[in-house]
């Protein structure tokens, strides 16, 4: 019966318009599976949807039924996500892949690229290095906030509200049962400046096409800096002189950069195998968490196969 029943992909969006990247994308890994979307979606209309979702094709038609939360509204997202975890309950369990506008994977990308960086260039983990995410209050410098935690590195969160920035850092420092996050309000030119002196890696996760740190400032004040990442491609970009395609480029004297492009080709890796992850497993949550799994592997995987390149041709150069 599995093999007569079609895998259908359920998109429940906050927004008024259904995200296209993300059912573009759907559907491009699965040419073949039916698709079905709402907007405008609240946690009641999630529950009423849901349930009409679990029960038409039995129990076995739930392991080929998958739900997408998506939308700007982060806090709806959770909602609904809540939601759902009431609804289902053996044997009707759904997959469910929650990654609001791309916050999840584009977070797990710009933090597993700074990780990536950071090890490439001989800085070593991220364990006990300071982390300033710029407009951290959002849901990318939310997530990125919680992932640098998860590799005990201390987390600077800024935003132009102490009390917003204040309240992320709480959050995560709840989270981990510790004090590694912090939170400063940062608005002018200086403020930015003072907030990221003692920063070993910067990631600006501001909105498109706002300019959170000029040239200037970086160079006056990122003496300890060594990383810089930026989410931002659309002109002004979020860190003045860094390209969206930078992939590691020094863009000043031993301050190493990461585009917005850098990080987008990532994520979209990271998006297609958390899609495929959860359209292989009958059940599950599909999130940030997951999402920087596949990040981290992809990384590891990365310099696993170059260190095996090097091993071999060390072999080569072995005097006898």
């Amino acid at each position: 019966m599995s093999q007569q029943l079609k895998k259908v992909f359920i998109f429940l969006d906050t927004d008024k318009h259904a995200s296209s990247f993300d059912i573009l994308t759907t559907i491009d890994t699965f040419p073949d599976a039916a698709i079905l979307k709402y907007e405008n979606v609240t946690a009641e209309d999630a529950e009423k949807i849901v349930y009409d979702a679990m029960f038409p094709r039995g129990p076995e038609g739930t392991k080929h039924t998958k739900i997408f939360i998506n939308g700007h509204d982060f806090k709806r997202v959770n909602e609904i996500l809540e939601k759902i975890r009431e609804c289902m309950f053996p044997p009707f369990e759904l997959a469910v892949i929650v990654d609001p506008r791309g916050a999840y994977t584009t977070a797990t990308a710009a933090v597993a690229k700074t990780v990536e960086l950071s090890l490439e260039r001989g800085f070593g983990k991220l364990e006990n290095k300071t982390v300033m995410v710029l407009a951290g209050t959002g849901p990318v410098g939310q997530t990125a906030g919680r992932l640098y935690a998860s590799e005990k590195a201390n987390v600077i969160v800024t935003s132009r509200s102490l009390q917003r920035a204040s309240s992320v850092a709480t959050k995560i420092n709840e989270e981990f049962e510790s004090e590694i996050a912090r939170g400063i309000e940062a608005q002018t030119s200086e403020e930015i400046g003072k907030a990221i002196e003692d920063a070993e890696i910067i990631l600006s996760a501001g909105a498109a096409g706002v300019q959170l740190v000029s040239l200037e400032t970086l160079e006056e004040y990122g003496k300890n800096c060594k990383i810089v990442a930026d989410i931002n491609a659309i002109p002004p970009l979020g860190v003045e002189g860094l390209k969206s395609e930078a992939d590691g480029e020094e863009i000043l004297p031993n301050i190493f950069g990461i585009g917005a492009l850098a990080i987008g080709k990532l994520k979209n890796k990271i998006e297609v195998e958390l899609i495929k992850r959860a359209a292989e497993e009958p059940t599950g949550i599909f999130d940030y968490e997951i999402a920087y799994e596949i990040a981290k592997k992809t990384i590891l995987g990365k310099f696993e196969e170059k260190k095996s390149r090097e091993d071999e041709q060390e072999k080569y150069w072995l005097p006898y």
